[in-house]
């Protein structure tokens, strides 16, 4: 799809986080994530740091309103907007204060927004925390979604938008004929994904996850955790779909952060790779997060 849409390229800018208590959960990333936050009149957080900010808001505990995708500049983001419009999707206000005011929201079909635009510059200047996380090398790379309606929403972001399929996940075997695909890579520039969806019982925030330069940088990111007794849930460990070293937290309202390195590339019309079902797409070198059961 992405040969003929101009939404490539495009990097996950923000995403927005609710919780019942903003404040709070923006303290926790203050601390663990080297953020600095900044209120931003209506009840929510700006917090932002090295290569990553999130919008903190007012609602239900791990609700994720949007998530918000930069593009280029404004002849990109013009351009996109008929794409996405002429395959019927309709185009909403975006939400984020973040970007400039053209930009412009389609609402998937578990009624989470996928943000389109060109960042303000004023939000984009502002000064990263200090603290022992602050120069850790961590940028918001993507976002993950579990969805009762896998199907609807891995053609929403395929079809209606214009993301490029990388890795699937089906319910095969290795050595038999693919089942049903029941989790979806997607990617809008050249790295592996910025966006994925797992099929599971309910629709739910996954995870979202920061990207460091290599192994080196995730036993700090560990260290650092553990000065503020955040446990490792999950990892250390590799995803086959991907490729990337990861491991996982979560905080105070039980989102789940992913601390990654060494995603894999993929180029434009590169094609990604089947997973049969086992766990070896999900982590090759033990445990598995499996997402068809209530979340842990």
């Amino acid at each position: 799809m992405l040969d003929v849409s101009p939404l490539w390229p495009a990097d996950l800018d923000h995403i927005r986080l609710d919780t019942p208590s903003p404040r709070a959960l923006a303290r926790f990333y203050e601390q663990a994530m080297g953020m600095a936050s900044a209120a931003l009149g209506d009840g929510s957080y700006l917090v932002h740091g090295r290569q990553r900010r999130l919008v903190i808001g007012v609602g239900t505990a791990r609700a994720n309103p949007y998530n918000a995708f930069a593009l280029a500049d404004r002849a990109q983001l013009d351009g996109y907007r008929r794409f996405v419009a002429a395959r019927g999707v309709a185009l909403e206000p975006a939400p984020t204060p973040l970007f400039e005011d053209d930009a412009f929201a389609a609402r998937d079909p578990d009624g989470r927004l996928a943000v389109f635009g060109c960042p303000k510059p004023g939000f984009a200047d502002v000064t990263p925390a200090e603290g022992p996380a602050a120069p850790l090398p961590g940028r918001l790379q993507h976002v993950v979604v579990a969805s009762a309606r896998f199907p609807d929403i891995m053609a929403f972001y395929r079809d209606a938008l214009g993301f490029l399929v990388s890795d699937i996940v089906h319910t095969g075997k290795a050595d038999g004929p693919p089942g049903d695909t029941n989790v979806c890579f997607l990617r809008a520039n050249l790295e592996h994904h910025s966006f994925a969806a797992f099929r599971a019982p309910a629709a739910a925030s996954d995870h979202h996850a920061y990207e460091t330069t290599g192994w080196g940088d995730l036993k700090l990111w560990a260290d650092h955790f553990a000065t503020l007794a955040v446990p490792l849930w999950w990892g250390p460990g590799r995803h086959g779909a991907g490729n990337n070293l990861f491991f996982m937290v979560r905080d105070p309202d039980g989102n789940n952060l992913e601390i990654s390195a060494e995603l894999e590339h993929l180029a434009r019309g590169q094609p990604g790779k089947p997973w049969p079902a086992g766990g070896r797409a999900i982590n090759l070198w033990g445990t598995v997060w499996n997402r068809d059961v209530a979340a842990p």
